[in-house]
């Protein structure tokens, strides 16, 4: 089982502040950490905004894929 440095559950946060929040919570991760993002949908919209923002800077790992919660490990290069 991983660890996680940090875990970001979205459904907790306002839909303005969820993309923000999560990319924050990436941002202050060390090199090799990984968190845990935990979702009530397919979170695909979000790596492709990593995609282009955080390009060759991260890992995308689906632990969990629904149908009620998905769980991604999303690492830092």
């Amino acid at each position: 089982m991983k660890e996680f440095a940090q875990t970001v559950n979205a459904p907790d946060y306002p839909p303005r502040e969820k993309h923000p929040t999560i990319f924050k919570a990436f941002d202050s991760l060390q090199s090799g950490e990984c968190m845990q993002l935990i979702n009530d949908h397919d979170p695909r919209p979000l790596q492709y905004q990593f995609m282009m923002e955080r390009e060759d800077q991260f890992t995308w790992e689906y632990l969990e894929e629904g149908p009620d919660t998905w769980r991604v490990a999303i690492g830092k290069k």
